[in-house]
């Protein structure tokens, strides 16, 4: 598979993945206490927490060039 289509097929993935995470995200959000310290807590770790999933494909997206 050429760089080209195996990037294309990447950024389709990290599109479709991070739409779902977010709404995910925001859905569960939405059942939390209305405490600002778990919001915090909450959002901050969901914040950080997305990038782990799309190292795997990130790295796939960049192999043989």
């Amino acid at each position: 598979m050429s760089a080209r289509v195996r990037k294309l097929i990447g950024m389709v993935g990290i599109l479709v993945f991070l739409t779902a995470y977010v709404v995910a995200v925001a859905t569960l959000g939405d059942r939390l206490p209305k405490l600002w310290f778990v919001q915090v807590l909450y959002y901050s770790v969901a914040g950080i927490v997305w990038g782990l999933p799309l190292f795997p494909l990130i790295s796939w997206m960049n192999r043989g060039r």
